[in-house]
């Protein structure tokens, strides 16, 4: 039977809803023979997902990166999964700090024009939802919900709600210097769900030809938001570039449907992944 490699999933570190701990737990409860634990722009749940990891299982510690491209505007966002980077490499460490505090800021200025219209929420109560890891809008949005005024995170993240009348803009890496802080830290770079066009605007095929040429390891095809004709042009270009293809759920707990394993990545290019990675190792 061959190996359940599911190398993009979120804990309380950042936006998900089991800790890292019950993170691993779930994984191989779910059947994984290898996870990644990918919050956003945080390492913070690595050393307890370490602890806690059950015999069997191996732990691939990375992150997913906020990047943008400015070459267009308005500028696009997009995601970077990184894989077994070191996490004292200080331009990287840095780049995430920064990130990590902009999105604290940003929360609590979501917090302020919510309570400015009389929405019975408080900071405290959204900083505790993120049990000390990264704050995100799925806090805010989990306040919401508490308080009856959504009924999910899909509808908190709606133009009513968080994703128009109390959106707050949030600073992003540049994509090609977040390629370079990767591999300098001896990461292995890949770009989350890039063809997700529910999610908003994505980058043109160009851009990815380029990210190619400054490093960029690999494409993520397998995943919710991607439908069958998406995934197979994300086949497509990446063998025409030379870069791998992974799938994985991008789960978040209760924060989104999918469950762990849903999508999944081939062995083998797994094994391309970790052979690529000089920061850390694969854990088991």
């Amino acid at each position: 039977m061959s190996s359940r490699i599911d190398l993009h999933c979120h804990s309380t570190a950042s936006d998900g809803t089991l800790t890292p701990a019950e993170l691993v737990r779930a994984g191989a409860a779910a059947g994984l023979d290898v996870m990644a634990i990918t919050d956003h722009d945080t390492t913070g749940g690595w050393a307890a997902a370490e602890a806690a990891r059950p015999a069997g299982l191996r732990l691939v510690r990375g992150a997913e990166l906020s990047c943008r491209w400015h070459g267009v505007q308005p500028s696009i966002s997009l995601h970077l999964l990184a894989y077994l980077f070191d996490p004292a490499e200080p331009a990287l460490a840095e780049a995430m700090r920064h990130l990590r505090t902009d999105r604290e800021q940003r929360g609590e200025r979501i917090v302020e024009k919510l309570r400015a219209d009389g929405v019975p929420i408080t900071w405290d109560e959204v900083h505790g939802y993120a049990a000390g890891g990264s704050v995100g809008r799925p806090h805010i949005a989990q306040a919401l919900i508490r308080a009856g005024l959504v009924a999910s995170t899909t509808e908190a993240f709606a133009s009513a709600w968080l994703g128009a009348r109390y959106f707050v803009p949030k600073i992003d890496l540049d994509v090609f210097e977040a390629i370079a802080a990767v591999r300098a830290a001896g990461g292995v770079p890949v770009f989350a769900h890039p063809r997700a066009t529910k999610r908003g605007r994505v980058v043109p095929d160009e851009l990815i030809v380029e990210l190619a040429d400054a490093g960029l390891f690999g494409l993520e095809a397998d995943h919710e938001d991607h439908s069958p004709a998406e995934r197979a042009e994300i086949r497509s270009l990446a063998d025409r570039l030379g870069l791998v293809v992974t799938g994985s759920s991008d789960f978040h707990g209760t924060h989104k449907t999918v469950q762990l394993g849903a999508f999944v990545t081939a062995p083998e290019v797994f094994e391309k992944i970790a052979a690529a990675a000089t920061g850390v190792t694969v854990l088991g």
